[in-house]
């Protein structure tokens, strides 16, 4: 699987995906779906891969990698 998001990227993704479990936690009963985005966002970060960066074509890994 080829890497497809970048390190700033994955720092933005972390950081709403923290926003959001926040939100979640203290606005519990009418936002607690908002965890199902937070956690898609941590998990593409931390494996820095988006399915759908790849079916758009996009790339902001600066990292060439030919794995796939």
């Amino acid at each position: 699987m080829r890497k497809n998001v970048g390190k700033l990227d994955q720092s933005i993704r972390y950081i709403i995906a923290i926003i959001l479990v926040v939100i979640a936690a203290i606005f519990q009963d009418p936002f607690w779906w908002l965890l199902i985005p937070a956690a898609i966002l941590a998990f593409t970060a931390a494996v820095s891969w988006c399915g759908l960066y790849r079916l758009l074509g996009v790339d902001t890994c600066k990292i060439n990698n030919d794995e796939e």
